[in-house]
């Protein structure tokens, strides 16, 4: 069962009710740390509106949310130095939280993500996952974000 918005922690974190270490705030789209990320640097996308599933994303926000999709994956990547990156959407199966999330997970070479075997570590501490943030806006601000 979905829970109302006012239950839903990605809701409440859109609406600065709940703490989450945010890097990307926008009109229809805020994006935030993972606490348990694959690796430094991996965040979560979320539309302010409570969505469920990519299948029930409104059409009109499907273009804007690819566009901040482009523009956080070039940030992470910019902000950890990674070769590269990783996005990925579930619907329901394995969607711990039923709102509409987007990873972008960066990625090296040998970093020892194989197949669907994803391994989470949480930051060591907040200081670390305070400095991976600050690098991500930094670089979001570089690329013409807020």
């Amino acid at each position: 069962m979905t829970p109302a918005p006012e239950a839903c922690s990605f809701c409440r974190i859109a609406r600065g009710e709940e703490p989450a270490l945010l890097v990307l705030e926008e009109a229809a789209f805020v994006a935030f740390l993972d606490r348990r990320p694959l690796f430094p640097g991996h965040c979560l996308l979320v539309p302010r509106q409570h969505v469920e599933t990519l299948t029930e994303l409104p059409a009109a926000l499907a273009g804007p949310l690819v566009a901040a999709m482009q523009l956080l994956t070039r940030a992470v990547e910019e902000a950890v130095a990674a070769e590269g990156s990783f996005l990925a959407v579930n619907n329901r199966v394995s969607q711990s939280v039923p709102h509409l999330h987007v990873h972008v997970v960066p990625r090296r070479r040998g970093d020892g993500l194989h197949g669907f075997f994803w391994p989470r570590r949480p930051y060591p501490d907040s200081r670390t996952a305070r400095e991976v943030q600050t690098a991500i806006r930094i670089a979001l601000g570089r690329l013409g974000s807020a």
